[in-house]
């Protein structure tokens, strides 16, 4: 069903929610129109959903088509029944690009998304024309659950209420025990080792004041990828863009545009 809501100073903006069904996998996504060709595929973090990709979607959605699933077992997407590896999550998104946005699509992934998003640029590179890495995940020199977790309690410690709450509402509809298998699959998968092999051209974002994904960090996984720029989202946490589109939004437009990665 189409959508009633508006961007804020533009006309009435088109959005689908739709159901993705394959290979028993079901995804609830969210189909935001634009004037242009180019594809957007927003891929969320571990305990997050679509939704947190809202405002997002609607300023790219002025540059193109935008494509927002729950992963399975989050958001609206019931878990299949066993969880899945992160390269396996990344077969699964393959398939719904394949289906839904066929053609090289712009592949953008916050924290755990990352992760998923960069296996795909790796095994099916024909998919994608742009990369957008936003707070890469795991940290390889704090990769435990309890540093992650800790790190996480420190970013979000002073974090605007409308991170907080959209926060708590998104983890609220995940279960303890996926939450769990996927972490452990998370911390198991190691970015930095397949960062070397993705020749897309890429960009790394960060918050200024991310705890959870360090500068040294993120410029490590910069350094890694044979075709990328970092930027940092100043004064932002590792949630930066849940808490308002821009700069992200500008920022990720311009750097398709110097890369020539069709927005037109």
């Amino acid at each position: 069903m189409a959508s009633d809501s508006t961007a804020p100073s533009a006309a009435a903006l088109v959005r689908y929610d739709r159901r993705y069904r394959r290979d028993g996998v079901t995804m609830a996504y969210t189909e935001t129109l634009g004037p242009k060709p180019t594809v957007f595929v927003l891929v969320h973090g571990i305990g997050m959903g679509r939704a947190v990709y809202a405002d997002l979607a609607d300023a790219l959605a002025a540059h193109g088509r935008v494509l927002a699933p729950d992963l399975p077992g989050f958001g609206d997407s019931p878990e299949p029944g066993s969880a899945a590896t992160l390269e396996q999550t990344a077969e699964t998104v393959s398939r719904f690009i394949a289906t839904e946005a066929p053609g090289p699509v712009v592949l953008i992934g916050h924290s755990m998304g990352t992760q998923i998003v960069a296996e795909i640029a790796l095994r099916h590179p024909e998919q994608v024309s742009g990369l957008v890495l936003i707070a890469p995940t795991v940290n390889r020199h704090e990769r435990t659950a309890l540093r992650q977790a800790a790190r996480m309690v420190q970013d979000l410690t002073g974090e605007q209420p409308k991170v907080l709450l959209l926060g708590t509402w998104q983890y609220a509809k995940t279960s303890p025990l996926w939450f769990a298998n996927k972490l452990r699959f998370m911390l198991a998968h190691h970015l930095e080792n397949i960062c070397p092999g993705i020749r897309t051209p890429t960009l790394v974002l960060r918050g200024e004041t991310d705890r959870v994904c360090p500068r040294d960090w993120v410029s490590e996984v910069a350094a890694l990828l044979p075709d990328s720029e970092m930027a940092e989202l100043d004064g932002r946490g590792h949630e930066a863009v849940i808490r308002s589109a821009e700069p992200a939004a500008s920022m990720i437009v311009d750097f398709l545009d110097r890369k020539r990665v069709g927005t037109d």
